[in-house]
């Protein structure tokens, strides 16, 4: 490499320059406003959920809901007002765990929660007949997304996908998590992650959009899978605009994953999709199409949505669709068998709040919704959060665990007499 060096002139010179450069720099800027005007609003940083909202005085009310800064104690948890339907019980599982989100179950009975606001991840241990919460990773970013795999529990960080092998029995030491894929974007908006281990043994991890309604480069907007060491990643979906969940079929092995719409594009449309990928390759139309036949006001021009594949049902206009899981279970009646259980944490951009429950989607033979019902409400009262339901994963007895990011806490669904959940 050339080394370059410069005479003292050089640097009067180029500290003339800086000097004009800044003079007229300043002469630019705009005068200070006027005592009592109103300042002039100050740009959106890139990313936020605020960019593109309308300017009318009922879009300007409507703004991400930010919730409690301290998880609730278990005295104050929402229970009494959370309903399913008749013969089902709801309790609460653990509590304590702020901003508790994603879930995993380890093979000796462990429940693992991920969280997106703080940096932890927790650990749910069933010990002599009683239940404790442990922290048993800190000092991560965005650690939203868990799951577990023949002792090894994988984390989804904002960026990156660990591992802590062996952790089930090192509850009380844990090792620290060993990186094992550090090729995700950083961006903020819609970054935090969801992963999963698909029926091949492959790890999926979701990245979504890198902002409200963007055209994004080659690394956004899609569903990677890889290695469970974190090798041969490979891109497996596009036109995914972000995805919080995603679970296979039983039946069939296809991968089905809930996928939220735009924003600001109005109060009842775009509708949440929820979407079957039965090859890899297929783009699901985002940013030029939404809900399968809508094409996108600023950036369809030239598309159309019969270019992509359509959603297998629709979840709602701005419902927030997250967590979901099949029902494989034995516990409920046989009528839920391979019912889909999805957690939709409800919306922010709409007057009227939709969603803060949890749905029971049942499908059709050809594998798209037959319908939707409702099955835990309660967290939506008055139009206002009581909680905001974000995963569901079933434990080995049959039961259902819910989470609620709101309130830092775990409920279990059960069916029949009430009992304590045996793993």
């Amino acid at each position: 490499m050339k080394k370059h060096s410069f005479a003292p002139r050089s640097l009067l010179l180029a500290g003339a320059m800086l000097g004009a450069f800044t003079l007229s720099a300043a002469a630019q800027q705009p005068a200070a406003p006027a005592p009592g005007a109103t300042p002039a609003a100050q740009p959106l940083p890139p990313g936020s959920p605020l960019i593109g909202r309308p300017d009318n005085e009922a879009a300007a009310k409507l703004a991400p809901v930010a919730p409690p800064p301290l998880p609730s104690a278990t005295d104050k948890l929402p229970l009494a007002k959370l309903k399913a339907p008749a013969g089902f019980n709801v309790e609460v599982y653990a509590a304590g765990m702020a901003n508790a989100r994603s879930l995993a179950l380890g093979d000796k009975g462990t429940v693992f929660v991920g969280s997106r606001l703080v940096d932890k991840v927790y650990a749910i241990v069933n010990k002599d007949g009683k239940r404790s919460v442990k922290v048993i990773a800190s000092g991560l970013y965005r650690p939203n997304g868990v799951a577990f795999k023949d002792g090894t529990l994988y984390i989804a960080e904002l960026s990156k996908v660990s591992k802590i092998d062996k952790i089930e029995d090192n509850l009380d030491n844990p090792p620290k998590p060993t990186v094992i894929y550090d090729k995700l974007p950083k961006d903020e908006a819609h970054g935090w992650k969801f992963i999963a281990i698909g029926p091949d043994n492959k790890l999926y991890v979701p990245v979504g959009q890198p902002g409200n309604n963007v055209l994004h480069d080659a690394d956004h907007g899609q569903i990677r899978r890889m290695n469970l060491d974190g090798s041969g990643a490979e891109v497996y979906a596009l036109g995914v605009r972000n995805t919080v969940g995603f679970d296979w079929n039983p039946e069939n092995r296809q991968m089905y994953f809930t996928d939220n719409g735009r924003d600001w594009l109005s109060e009842t449309v775009p509708e949440d999709e929820l979407n079957r990928i039965t090859k890899a390759g297929e783009d699901f139309g985002a940013p030029y199409c939404y809900q399968g036949n809508i094409i996108d006001q600023e950036l369809g021009w030239g598309k159309n949505c019969k270019d992509y594949t359509a959603p297998v049902g629709l979840m709602g206009p701005h419902t927030a669709s997250l967590g979901m899981r099949f029902y494989t279970g034995s516990m409920f009646p046989k009528t839920y068998k391979n019912v889909i259980f999805v957690a939709r944490h409800g919306s922010w951009n709409k007057s009227q709040k939709q969603g803060g429950d949890v749905v029971a989607v049942r499908l059709n033979k050809d594998g798209t919704v037959k319908s939707m019902e409702p099955f835990l409400t309660g967290f939506l009262e008055d139009n206002k959060y009581v909680g905001r339901p974000v995963d569901v994963m079933l434990l080995k007895d049959g039961s259902l665990l819910v989470s609620d990011d709101w309130n830092g806490a775990v409920y279990r669904v059960s069916y029949g007499k009430p009992k304590v959940a045996n793993q």
